[in-house]
């Protein structure tokens, strides 16, 4: 695991957990979730810890999966320059980026 890995999830922890610091998007299949199913939801990818090779592999904590009332859901965090016009140069540096963590049905992606 490098230090920019290291740096990378560190910074993407602090934005998936407390949802500040980056943009946080839902899609139609979300957003149509009942607000108790929204809500559980965002609590799970708030606390979602499971990591593993298959889901992290470099170790950067930008992907997930959650199941919700039986429903799968994905999360990803995406990393984009400043402007949110093109891909950020380097996601360890707050500086030149913006985060958006996008979450999604399943069958939405």
């Amino acid at each position: 695991m490098t230090d920019k890995a290291s740096e990378i999830r560190r910074l993407n922890d602090a934005f998936r957990r407390s949802f500040i610091g980056g943009h946080v998007v839902v899609t139609s299949g979300v957003a149509a979730l009942a607000d108790t199913e929204r809500r559980a939801l965002l609590r799970s990818v708030r606390a979602f810890e499971a990591f593993d090779s298959d889901n992290d592999p470099y170790a950067e904590h930008d992907f997930g999966a959650v199941d919700i009332e039986g429903s799968k859901f994905f999360w990803k965090i995406d990393y984009y320059a400043p402007d949110m016009q093109s891909g950020s140069p380097d996601p360890a540096n707050p500086e030149v980026t913006r985060r958006a963590l996008t979450i999604m049905r399943s069958d939405e992606y």
